[in-house]
């Protein structure tokens, strides 16, 4: 019977709809294809639907490279951004350039008709993060930025528990991203990264991904933050370097929820608990979303695994973009999550670099 119907089912209008669109061919241009963009680039060509049409950047090595990975599409190439939008054969575009021009490219691929991946963050100013969120508003076509974890199986897994009160009511959260060393100061990057007003800061360009983890567990955004920053080790090291090595946060969340959060670039790779973890604390127990591990705040009770670890799709995040153009399925994240994740880090940066409480209503934007 099964049999039957799954053969009427695909000899049907719909079914041949469907079969015909998961077939079709997404014409796609990089711009940005530097160190985060040649691995988006592999995720693109890894996928069966898409092909490259066309690569951008403003660093010949950089635009050679990356048409020698894409020889099998046979891309153009070329180091004007604005020549990708402007292509009428381009129906998707992935940014994966210095964050201070996220905003402005995606916003012109929306408006030019184009979906769009922006890698994270969606723009380091409040003022850019409002733009971009009108012009997704306004627009029909699918817009995911690079927030990976959200594709993550063991993380979707870990949280949904969190949301379905395994820990009891969340609390507080514990959270850091720890580095042994700055970024290399002589890298491919080093040219914008260290400098604010191109990156946005360690919080923004790198952390957006562990605070936007935070907001996830939590299930909200932050109300205001408080914190301190500074150069403590690597001072006027890059020449000019205006962006913190370290830093240390609070964040109040609704309901009185809070959150601690620290940064930074010099723990040394042999001491213990460097790295990343995120520790989320209810009325029940407790949870190590890193590590998938739950432990419960009866004296003597033993932890239990909070969610098993998989074998993760590394392309995972990319493929559901392009399920998304193609089969119109909702992906994992969106402009909303996007902006909460961009925002809770430029709140943090703000209340450091002011060095005074900063509350979410004052960047002014509406999410």
């Amino acid at each position: 019977m099964k049999v039957n119907r799954r053969m009427f089912l695909l000899g049907s209008a719909a079914a041949t709809q469907a079969f015909s669109q998961s077939e079709r061919t997404v014409n796609t241009a990089m711009i940005g294809v530097g160190n985060r963009g040649s691995y988006l680039l592999q995720a693109v060509l890894h996928q069966p639907n898409a092909k490259v049409v066309a690569l951008c950047d403003i660093k010949p090595d950089r635009l050679d490279r990356a048409a020698t990975a894409a020889a099998r599409d046979n891309p153009a190439t070329t180091a004007d951004w604005r020549r990708i939008i402007d292509r009428n054969d381009v129906e998707a575009v992935f940014i994966a350039t210095p964050p201070y021009l996220h905003s402005e490219m995606a916003i012109a691929a929306l408006k030019a008709g184009k979906n769009v991946y922006c890698e994270k963050p969606i723009g380091i100013t409040p003022e850019q993060v409002r733009a971009l969120v009108e012009a997704a508003r306004h627009s029909n076509k699918v817009f995911v930025p690079g927030q990976q974890l959200r594709s993550m199986k063991h993380l979707v897994e870990a949280v949904g528990k969190i949301h379905d009160g395994i820990i009891g009511d969340v609390i507080m959260v514990k959270a850091q991203r720890h580095a042994p060393a700055d970024l290399a100061h002589d890298g491919s990057s080093g040219d914008w990264y260290f400098d604010m007003s191109k990156g946005g800061g360690y919080l923004i360009e790198q952390s957006v991904h562990n605070l936007d983890l935070c907001n996830w567990a939590i299930n909200a955004h932050p109300t205001r933050a408080a914190g301190f920053g500074g150069i403590l080790l690597y001072k006027n090291d890059p020449p000019g370097r205006t962006i913190f090595d370290c830093g240390s946060i609070t964040y109040d969340y609704p309901g009185g929820v809070l959150m601690s959060f620290t940064q930074n670039v010099f723990h040394p790779a042999s001491m213990p608990n460097g790295g990343q973890y995120v520790y989320v604390y209810g009325t029940k127990g407790a949870a190590d979303l890193m590590q998938g591990m739950m432990y419960p705040r009866e004296k003597g009770a033993r932890p239990s695994v909070l969610a098993e670890k998989t074998q993760e799709d590394q392309y995972a995040h990319q493929e559901a973009f392009f399920d998304a153009v193609v089969n119109g399925t909702k992906p994992p994240v969106d402009i909303k999550i996007g902006a909460e994740a961009a925002l809770t880090a430029i709140l943090g940066t703000e209340a450091m670099v002011k060095q005074k409480v900063v509350t979410w209503s004052d960047m002014g934007v509406e999410i």
